[in-house]
C-alpha cells in the first residue's frame, strides 16, 4: 500500500475511534469528548422545544428524589383604608402555595456494529447524537405540550357565518383561527390579570393554522417589528398583542382538530432541559462484558427527566380550531 494510501486509511479509521462513555463508569472519557456529545445532543433537543419556551423553570436536582416543587403567590387585596398619621397599619403576609410534580424519566438509544464503525462514509456517532438529540427534543417537547392540553379554559372557534361552537365534534372547516377570535382570548387573558410575557401574550399553533392567519392583512411579519436575537424559537410574528410560534408538534386531535395555545407568564411550569435533565450515554465495543464478548457492539442513547404542571389555569386558554388545510393534518 503506497504512504498515501495508508495515510488515508489511519485518518478515515481515526473517524470511528471508539468513543467512551459519559456514565461514571468509564474512567476514559475526556472532559472536552463528554462536553462535545452533551451539547450537540442539548443542542439538537433545543430546536424542538417550543412548547418549553415560556414556562416557570425549575432544574432537576442532583439526588433530589423524584419531585419538584413550584410555586405561586397569591394576590394582595386593595389596600383601601386610608393611612393614619402617625400610626403604621397591619402589613399583609405572602401566602405562597406548592404544587408538586413527579419527575419522570425517558429515553432511547441506538445500536451499531463494529463492521459499520469500520465501513461507514459519516461519523455514526455524531450522526446518531444529532438524530437522537432531535428525538429527545421531540419526546420531551410533547410531554410538556400535552399537560398544556389538559387545561380547562377552552374557546372553539365559531363557524363562518358567525355560528358558535360549544364542543369538538361540532367544529368543520370554516372554523378557522381569525384575528377577531385572537381578540377575544386576548381580551379573556386581560380580564383575568393574566401577566405578559416581555410585552405580549403568547401563542403556540401548527403551520396550517398558521396558513389561515397569514392570510389576515393585519398581520405582522416577526421580522418588520423585532431584531432576530428577540425572536422565540419558531416565532412567526404578532397580531392583537399576541405574539405567535408555530410547530408541527403544534397538536392535532382527530378529525384536524388543531388545540392552539395562548398563554400569559406564570401559566405553567417545566423542568429545566439542562442542569441533570438531559445527558447522553455512550457505551464503547466490550463494555457489555459476557453479553458482547466479540467486542461488536457499541450504543448511543440519551436519558432525560421532565415533568410540566399548570400553575394558573386562568392565564391558559386552549382554542380549538380547524383550517382550510385540516384535510393533510395528522393526529399527534
Amino acid at each position: 500500500m503506497k504512504d498515501f494510501e495508508k495515510t488515508m486509511f489511519v485518518v478515515c479509521l481515526q473517524l470511528f475511534a471508539e468513543p467512551n462513555t459519559n456514565v461514571t463508569t468509564d474512567t476514559g472519557l475526556s472532559v472536552e469528548n463528554k462536553t462535545y456529545y452533551d451539547k450537540n445532543l442539548i443542542e439538537e433537543a433545543k430546536a424542538n422545544l417550543v412548547h418549553d419556551q415560556f414556562g416557570q423553570k425549575r432544574n432537576i436536582p442532583k439526588n433530589g428524589g423524584k419531585k419538584i416543587e413550584f410555586r405561586k403567590f397569591a394576590s394582595l387585596p386593595k389596600a383601601t383604608t386610608p393611612l393614619t398619621e402617625g400610626v403604621t397599619p397591619n402589613g399583609k403576609k405572602l401566602a405562597a402555595t406548592s404544587i408538586e410534580a413527579e419527575v419522570k424519566w425517558y429515553g432511547d438509544y441506538v445500536v451499531q456494529s463494529d463492521v459499520l464503525e469500520l465501513t461507514a462514509i459519516d461519523n455514526t456517532i455524531v450522526e446518531a447524537t444529532k438524530v437522537l438529540g432531535r428525538q429527545a427534543g421531540m419526546t420531551l417537547d410533547t410531554v410538556v405540550r400535552n399537560v398544556l392540553q389538559g387545561g380547562t379554559n377552552v374557546f372553539y372557534a365559531p363557524k363562518s357565518d358567525g355560528t358558535p361552537v360549544t364542543s369538538r365534534d361540532d367544529l368543520d372547516n370554516t372554523c378557522k383561527m381569525t384575528v377577531d377570535l385572537v381578540n377575544r382570548v386576548v381580551a379573556f387573558l386581560k380580564k383575568n390579570n393574566a401577566p405578559k410575557i416581555n410585552g405580549f401574550y403568547v401563542a403556540i399553533i401548527h403551520p396550517l393554522v398558521a396558513y389561515d392567519l397569514l392570510s389576515d392583512p393585519l398581520w405582522i411579519d416577526a421580522h418588520k417589528y423585532a431584531t432576530p436575537d428577540n425572536i422565540y424559537e419558531g416565532e412567526l410574528g404578532k397580531v392583537g398583542g399576541v405574539r405567535f410560534v408555530e410547530s408541527t408538534e403544534a397538536k392535532i386531535y382527530s378529525d384536524g382538530v388543531f388545540g392552539c395555545l395562548f398563554m400569559g407568564d406564570g401559566a405553567y411550569g417545566t423542568t429545566e432541559v439542562e442542569g441533570g435533565g438531559l445527558q447522553t450515554i455512550i457505551k464503547q465495543k466490550g463494555s457489555a462484558g459476557t453479553a458482547d464478548p466479540l467486542d461488536q457492539r457499541s450504543s448511543i442513547g440519551w436519558k432525560g427527566g421532565k415533568t410540566a404542571e399548570i400553575l394558573v389555569e386562568p392565564y391558559l386558554i386552549r382554542v380549538e380550531c380547524k383550517s382550510a388545510l385540516s384535510d393533510q393534518a395528522e393526529e399527534n
